[in-house]
C-alpha cells in the first residue's frame, strides 16, 4: 500500500499539509498513550474518540476538505468532493465528526483497541502495552484520513491551503 507521500505525486503543498498532519498526530497519539496507560475502565475510550473528534476536522482542514471549508464551497464543488469521497472510500472527508462515525473508526482498529483493554490491567508492563497500542492506534487511524484526503484532493485536482493554521491545536 502506497504512503500518503508517495500519493501526492509530488505535489509540495500537499506534501507539507501531510508533513503538518502527521506533527498534529503525533502530539494527539502521546495525549492518546498517555490516556491508554492509566487503569481505569473507559477512560482511554473516552480519550481516543476525543481526540480523534478533534484530530481528523485538524487534518481535513490542512487539506482544505474540512466541514466549514467545503460549506464555503458551490454547490457542485461540494458535490464533487463528496462523489470523490464517497468513490475513494474516504469514511471522514468533508463530514462532520460524530458518534456513528466515532464507531465505524474503533471498529476498524477494533484489534488494537481490544488489545489495549486487555493488557492495562496487567501492573506495569501491561500499561506500558497499553500506552503503546494506543499511540499505534491513534497514528494509523491519523495516517489513514491523511491517504484519504490525499486521494480526494488527487482526484479532484485541489490544492491545500497554502498554510493553514490548525484550530485548537
Amino acid at each position: 500500500m502506497p504512503s500518503a507521500i508517495e500519493l501526492a505525486h509530488g505535489d509540495e503543498k500537499i506534501i507539507a499539509a501531510i508533513h503538518r498532519s502527521r506533527k498534529l498526530i503525533g502530539r494527539k497519539a502521546l495525549m492518546a498513550a498517555a490516556a491508554s496507560a492509566i487503569p481505569l475502565p473507559g477512560i482511554d475510550w473516552a480519550a481516543d474518540a476525543a481526540l480523534l473528534s478533534r484530530l481528523v476536522p485538524q487534518i481535513s482542514a490542512e487539506f482544505g476538505l474540512s466541514v466549514t471549508q467545503v460549506e464555503k464551497l458551490a454547490p457542485h464543488q461540494r458535490e464533487r468532493i463528496q462523489k470523490a469521497a464517497t468513490t475513494v472510500g474516504a469514511l471522514l472527508v468533508g463530514r462532520l465528526v460524530t458518534r456513528d462515525l466515532l464507531i465505524k473508526l474503533a471498529k476498524h482498529a477494533g484489534v488494537r483497541l481490544t488489545a489495549k483493554q486487555a493488557t492495562k490491567y496487567v501492573p506495569i508492563a501491561g500499561q506500558i502495552v497499553s500506552a503503546a497500542l494506543g499511540y499505534a492506534a491513534l497514528r494509523a487511524l491519523g495516517e489513514q484520513h491523511i491517504k484519504d484526503c490525499v486521494r480526494v484532493s488527487a482526484t479532484l485536482g485541489l490544492a491545500p491551503p497554502a498554510q493553514h493554521v490548525p484550530v485548537g491545536a
